[in-house]
């Protein structure tokens, strides 16, 4: 078959050619602005008094904590909901598992307005009790508190969790749990010793792929009000807009950045690891 002219082109064209404009672009949109973020931040003297604040040793603290404790929570109540999805029948079980792939794309300021609007100062409960007991405010004020923001943050990644384990799930086998109930195993000891093991992997990749989000979480602290939590990012938005010290606010999103690539690194391998 002769050769065509496309083809002669394709041929004489370097391989390495063909890589220079998605390059280019990732330059300019990405790392040009990550190396000038890196360069402010090696103004002299900039990462030694960041280091030495306590503001910023309390919102890595905070950043931690938080991210830990959410991750924690996705884990058990997204395990426990994914059990239930996947292995109790239930009228409209399909149309749930559904649900969590589109509830993937809700952004997580539309879940924090969701729970202002149910536990907010003038929130749906605040006013049921007000209403009811005629008490000026409401009991229900742990919003704008670092719970608040605990509860959202689970509320919202949980989801993250369960698509995984829905996945891991679906791949098992039926006989092995047919086997251990006509051994006479009852369902604590059938998802302790044979469910779980199988969804460990799952849930390894589902609660590293949280953590490094709650590390990075901006929207859900800035919406619930919580003026007492700080966590990395929002310090980075403190420094920046409110005092302009672009320096400092540099060298803190420096740092967030190179815990959140660690993680993900270990996210990639254990998803790796987890045939995710």
């Amino acid at each position: 078959m002769p050769t065509t002219g496309s083809q002669r082109v394709r041929r004489s064209t370097p391989v390495w050619l063909w890589a220079l404009p998605p390059v280019a672009v990732l330059a300019v949109v990405f790392l040009y602005p990550l190396a000038l973020v890196v360069q402010e931040s090696l103004a002299p003297g900039a990462y030694a008094d960041v280091f030495s604040s306590v503001a910023f040793r309390e919102a890595l603290l905070t950043t931690v904590w938080l991210a830990v404790a959410a991750t924690a929570g996705c884990l058990v109540l997204g395990f426990v909901l994914a059990l239930v999805i996947a292995f109790v029948p239930f009228p409209g079980g399909k149309a749930v598992s559904k649900f969590i792939d589109v509830f993937l794309s809700f952004p997580s300021f539309l879940i924090t307005l969701a729970l202002l609007f149910l536990y907010g100062t003038v929130g749906m409960a605040n006013g049921v009790w007000t209403d009811v007991t005629g008490a000026p405010t409401g009991p229900f004020q742990f919003l704008t508190t670092p719970w608040g923001v605990l509860l959202a943050e689970i509320t919202y990644f949980t989801p993250f969790v369960m698509r995984p384990l829905l996945a891991a799930f679906s791949q098992m086998e039926t006989a092995q749990l047919e086997a251990a109930s006509s051994l006479g195993a009852r369902p604590p000891r059938i998802v302790r010793q044979v469910i779980l093991p199988e969804a460990l992997p799952a849930l390894a990749a589902g609660g590293s792929l949280v953590l490094v989000m709650c590390l990075n979480e901006f929207g859900i602290v800035l919406f619930t009000g919580a003026k007492g939590v700080t966590t990395l990012p929002m310090l980075v938005y403190g420094k920046a807009i409110l005092e302009s010290d672009y320096a400092a606010a540099c060298v803190v999103a420096v740092v967030n950045v190179v815990i959140s690539v660690g993680l993900y690194g270990l996210y990639r391998v254990v998803s790796r690891r987890a045939g995710a």
